[in-house]
């Protein structure tokens, strides 16, 4: 995300990256060069019932958001999972069988309002907050979203939106023309995007500050499999000026930000529950 007249700073501006320069051999060279990424975060739950009076469970935990170079934390990110009042999933497929557009829309907001507070932004944090790519999409959740926002306009710092669930089928220009509503003042947008090469390219032609891929799908203990992984990466990178790995094993780290990388929340960390 670049420091650009009328766009937030969020993450520092990393430099111009080619991944044909940068090559795959360094980055499965310094896959066993290790840092140490460590930070504690808390986490809460809160309840809502959906319009089919079936109770939501939601649980948001504010996770370290890691810059690569420096091996630092830069921002925290809200890690959420929906649950339905005995344990299942509520987001399989976007829960489509039990949630209509205005529950996600209700989630959404209501992340957004105990997410900022879980958060407690100063004026030089950063802070990243899931919604549903069809909240983003629809004028009706993308006011409701910012009137949630605006409710807190007093709190400093910077607020990135991390869109997912669904980008995969959307147009381009849609997407685009969504984004677009984040991307003033104090306000920004990340893409969370499948983690498919493909995927990562077709974005291209959004003008996107950052994509985010969780590699918890992503097979990349051993050698072999990481040249997949970086490959993914520099993909992405070439795609867009930043990118932001959820869910990467620690010792990942070095061989992620030679690869392209230039965030990562780290898998394996314990919350803080409040």
């Amino acid at each position: 995300m670049r420091n650009e007249p009328g766009y937030p700073s969020s993450f520092k501006a990393e430099p111009d990256f080619d991944a044909r320069d940068e090559g795959l051999h360094e980055a499965i060279a310094r896959i066993g060069e290790r840092r140490s990424y460590a930070a504690p975060y808390e986490s809460l739950t809160f309840t809502l019932l959906t319009r089919a009076r079936r109770e939501l469970i939601v649980t948001l935990a504010a996770q370290p958001v890691f810059d690569l170079a420096r091996s630092t934390p830069v921002a925290r990110r809200i890690r959420r999972s929906v649950r339905h009042r005995g344990g299942e999933s509520a987001l399989v497929g976007l829960g489509r069988r039990t949630l209509e557009p205005g529950d996600l829309v209700r989630i959404d907001t209501q992340t957004l309002r105990n997410g900022l507070d879980l958060l407690r932004l100063g004026a030089d944090d950063i802070g990243v907050l899931p919604a549903f790519w069809r909240t983003v999409a629809s004028s009706g959740g993308r006011f409701d979203l910012l009137c949630a926002e605006m409710q807190h306009e007093s709190a400093p710092g910077t607020l990135l939106v991390e869109v997912m669930g669904g980008l995969e089928q959307a147009p381009p220009e849609a997407i685009q023309e969504a984004i677009q509503h984040f991307e003033t003042g104090s306000l920004g947008a990340i893409l969370h995007i499948a983690p498919d090469p493909g995927a990562a390219q077709r974005l291209s032609q959004v003008r996107a500050r950052c994509l985010a891929i969780d590699f918890a799908g992503v097979e990349h203990e051993t050698a072999r499999e990481w040249q997949a992984a970086a490959m993914l990466i520099g993909t992405a990178r070439l795609a867009c000026p930043q990118v932001m790995l959820l869910n990467l094993r620690p010792d990942r780290g070095l061989a992620a930000h030679a690869a392209g990388a230039t965030h990562a929340v780290f898998a394996g960390m314990d919350a803080l529950i409040v």
